[in-house]
């Protein structure tokens, strides 16, 4: 694998431009794009709910095709009272017309997190970068949408880090981690 190092400004400009943007019609809220979920919380529950997060996303691109990138998301409790978490995201990655869900890591095992208030969590989107201009080995991917475990609601951010390979026209070679506790 090769890897390329992100410049400290270069990271810190990218933050900054993610949560300046995190809050319009086609970022993070995603308000106007809800769906049911039938694994949605019932009334009272302590679930993080996903508009009531803030997410700030980073990226350790893949620099070539073959070669393995990651994507982390930190998600911040903005709701001013605890919530809980546990387990794996859904993860959508939207292409065109094609949407793939990834497959949560095997060996990875999650935990149950409470998170107090503006204390953050976190998860990896790890791919294989594909070929460019390709569609059979590789997914121009645009858009990531995500739903938290007991939450609604989705969010979503734009991808910027290049093709995803293709395992097959269905499956594409990248995977998400379990919801882990940030910062410590």
């Amino acid at each position: 694998m090769r890897a390329r190092p992100i410049a400290v400004s270069a990271l810190t400009a990218l933050v900054a431009t993610l949560a300046l943007t995190a809050c319009d019609d086609e970022g993070s809220g995603d308000k106007g794009n809800k769906k049911a979920d039938s694994s949605a919380s019932p009334a009272g529950s302590t679930a993080c709910k996903a508009d009531q997060v803030g997410q700030e996303v980073a990226a350790s691109e893949a620099p070539a095709a073959g070669d393995t990138g990651s994507v982390s998301v930190t998600l911040t409790n903005r709701s001013g009272d605890d919530c809980t978490l546990e387990g794996f995201p859904r993860v959508d990655l939207t292409a065109g017309g094609t949407t793939w869900s990834l497959a949560p890591e095997e060996s990875a095992k999650p935990e149950k997190l409470t998170l107090k208030p503006d204390e953050t969590t976190a998860f990896t989107i790890t791919y294989v970068r594909g070929p460019a201009g390709d569609a059979a080995k590789g997914a121009a991917v645009k858009t990531v949408k995500f739903g938290l475990p007991g939450a609604g609601a989705d969010l979503s951010f734009p991808w910027k880090y290049g093709e995803v390979a293709l395992r097959s026209e269905s499956e594409p070679d990248a995977s998400v981690g379990p919801l882990q506790r940030a910062g410590d």
